[in-house]
């Protein structure tokens, strides 16, 4: 939990996927879609690799925390945090996206869809 912060929850839109990228709102994997034409990368998570995925066990976690994340956000609106730099080396915006205080990457880390950020990606498989 992050606070209160229902009162700040504005952004709402609908997304669908968009697994090979580029789009205006859709999900590309489990940490990563795009909202009003930009990309953006959950800052708090790691989620596993769906394109490629390494094994059939990353294929799998992979496509749920997707479909998650998709689900989540359309659930209602929500908020972005920053976290002290705008983006990645990728060009990615990097937020914590938030409901009511609480952040996607919580939620999808309590569900074993996720890992908490350590600073660098490790393996699924």
């Amino acid at each position: 939990m992050r606070g209160d912060a229902s009162a700040t929850d504005a952004l709402s839109v609908r997304f669908g996927l968009c697994p090979n990228g580029g789009g205006q709102n859709c999900v590309v994997d489990g940490d990563t879609f795009w909202f009003g034409g930009e990309k953006y990368r959950i800052a708090d998570i790691d989620t596993p690799e769906t394109h490629p995925a390494r094994c059939a066990e990353e294929a799998v976690l992979g496509k749920a925390a997707t479909e998650r994340l998709r689900r989540w956000l359309n659930d209602g609106a929500f908020s972005f945090e920053g976290i002290g730099r705008d983006s990645d080396v990728h060009g990615r915006k990097l937020r914590i996206v938030t409901r009511g205080g609480t952040s996607v990457g919580s939620v999808l880390v309590a569900e074993g869809l996720a890992r908490p950020w350590e600073g660098r990606r490790r393996g699924w498989c």
